[in-house]
């Protein structure tokens, strides 16, 4: 089993900063609506508070490069690129929990 280390140190209402081994990420945002920004890229986060249910997803990253061998040319690089359907995944989860918000502050 190995061991984990994670720190969070709060630099102002909203804004977070993450230390643990594999580096440092700062998070931005309250609890139920963030984005956490670190070396891979911004990954965003939905949540409804106090109910355990939650959306994480990938917003910006590095692009993957993917080799390819082809007889004409000795090595060919073809960069790929993840498409913005994920976005409209996001902003229609982003819809539903302020609905949901919404309708259990009215009842």
């Amino acid at each position: 089993m190995g061991f984990r280390f994670q720190k969070r140190i709060s630099l102002l209402p909203g804004i977070r900063l993450n230390l643990s081994k594999s580096g440092a990420s700062l998070t931005v945002g309250k609890n139920g609506l963030s984005v956490n920004l670190g070396k891979d890229g911004a990954t965003g986060n939905i949540g409804i508070p106090g109910t355990g249910l939650s959306y994480r997803e990938k917003i910006t990253g590095n692009p993957t490069t993917v080799t390819e061998q082809d007889s004409a040319q000795p090595e060919q690089r073809v960069q790929t690129e993840t498409g913005g359907a994920g976005i409209w995944k996001w902003l229609f989860f982003a819809a539903v929990v302020v609905i949901v918000v919404l309708l259990a502050a009215r009842g």
